[in-house]
């Protein structure tokens, strides 16, 4: 169902709003968990390094398709709440079609390179072939992860975050019975090692990515409008100076991870396989808050195409709020129980895997009330259109990880001085992102 965000009370607004993105990011963050958690219980360690290595460049193209979502739910939003329904009908075919070109040749390129790119990371040679397989199953796959992210942002631009939550709960509780199907009983079978994680999680995708698909265009059906353009190359225009800041800025992040993950590697196959546990804890509450970023775009972008621009500033306070609520318990949770959860992935971890995930979690998680503000301001200057900020916050992160991570390491702190990286790039990406917040509130209060 369609939803208006531009009446009611921003908060109640937003939690409504927003309760079925958080659903939905679990759910999503489910598919690789789910991987590292069979990897390694049913497989072992260094199936779980394989996992989490291979990781680190498939979010590249994540990053990619998050790009699209984004582009596409900013533009969507903003036509809806202006009620321009012929626009935005073929805003959504023009970013399938478009979407459908860029997948192709990531495939392409994905295919070719997915050697040279395991080597530019130092993956240990003891876990490559594994790491190449699990790779090229998850470019199969990249149709389906494209305009499943696709979809999902069309409905948010909607205000209708329920469905898509539907689809992903199903297809994920789906993919754990599969990855364990896959692992165990038809590996006596088929020999499957880490390529059965993987073709678990290509059959299950799919699965999701059809479905979305399928309602998204009975949703557009339900709206009438008089004959729709396809395709516009204005509409492209439009939707890529939202999409290619953002495909720029996830991109460009992941490379730094990659970079980051060379440097891991160094430290060997333990340390790899306690970071590859503990970093999908950490991204499980990252993608939280950057899911509470995207509703606030959504948020924003309806409201600026009302013209209520009053309510983004409310937004914003209810956003922190929101944000700050689920910080408390994972907080708690990651520095506390940090080694409880790293057995979660691993039966008999190595003591260099358990002191590298508990290590991690209890540096990184006191921040996550520092990085969630940067998520929430992140959101509104994207809604706002205001990218050239947006990257700009995002980048001084990067570099600044990127930059401490390869310097303290090679100290006396070795792996810790890696961990330290995220908690000073997130502080001061956060004052810049809030200082660019309050100046485009300004701003827009003048329009």
């Amino acid at each position: 169902m369609n939803k208006n965000l531009t009446v009611g009370k921003p908060e109640a607004v937003l939690w409504e709003f927003c309760i079925p993105l958080f659903g939905s990011v679990i759910f999503q963050q489910l598919y690789n968990i789910a991987d590292s958690f069979v990897a390694g219980k049913f497989i072992g360690e260094s199936a779980l390094a394989s996992v989490g290595n291979s990781y680190e460049i498939t979010l590249i193209f994540i990053a990619i398709a998050f790009g699209l979502n984004i582009g596409c739910s900013v533009i969507v939003s903003n036509l809806f709440g202006g009620k321009k329904h012929k626009e935005l009908k073929t805003a959504v075919y023009t970013t399938f079609i478009a979407s459908g070109f860029l997948c192709g040749l990531l495939m392409i390129f994905g295919l070719v390179f997915s050697k040279s790119l395991l080597l530019l990371i130092n993956t240990p040679a003891e876990i490559f072939k594994s790491s190449q397989v699990y790779l090229k199953i998850y470019i199969y796959s990249l149709p389906f992860l494209f305009f499943y992210n696709v979809s999902t942002g069309i409905f948010s631009a909607l205000g209708d975050s329920k469905t898509p939550f539907f689809f992903l709960m199903f297809s994920s509780v789906a993919n754990i019975g599969m990855d364990i199907l896959f692992s165990t009983l038809f590996s006596s079978y088929f020999k499957y090692g880490v390529d059965g994680v993987a073709w678990a999680t290509f059959l299950c995708q799919g699965i999701s990515c059809i479905f979305a698909v399928f309602f998204v265009l009975k949703r557009l059906k339900g709206i009438k409008t008089e004959k729709t353009p396809a395709f516009s190359w204005q509409m492209l225009f439009d939707i890529s100076k939202i999409a290619i800041p953002s495909m720029l800025q996830q991109s460009f992040i992941s490379v730094g991870n990659i970079i980051i993950q060379g440097i891991i590697n160094s430290f060997g196959t333990g340390v790899i396989a306690g970071y590859s546990a503990s970093v999908k804890l950490n991204n499980l509450v990252i993608t939280s808050f950057t899911t509470l970023g995207n509703g606030i775009s959504n948020y924003t972008a309806q409201n600026i195409g009302a013209l209520k621009f009053e309510r983004v500033k409310s937004g914003f306070k209810a956003g922190i709020k929101i944000a700050w609520a689920l910080c408390i318990p994972i907080v708690l949770l990651y520095f506390f129980a940090g080694n409880r959860l790293v057995f979660l992935f691993l039966d008999n971890p190595s003591r260099s895997a358990l002191k590298s995930g508990i290590t991690f979690l209890r540096i990184l998680s006191p921040f996550y009330f520092v990085v969630s503000a940067k998520l929430v301001s992140d959101g509104i200057l994207r809604g706002a259109k205001r990218m050239n900020y947006f990257m700009i916050a995002t980048f001084t992160d990067l570099i600044l990880r990127v930059i401490i991570a390869k310097t303290l390491s090679a100290t006396a702190l070795g792996s810790t001085g890696i961990w330290s990286a995220w908690p000073i790039g997130w502080t001061v990406a956060t004052i810049i992102s809030v200082i660019f917040y309050l100046n485009t509130v300004k701003i827009n209060s003048k329009t």
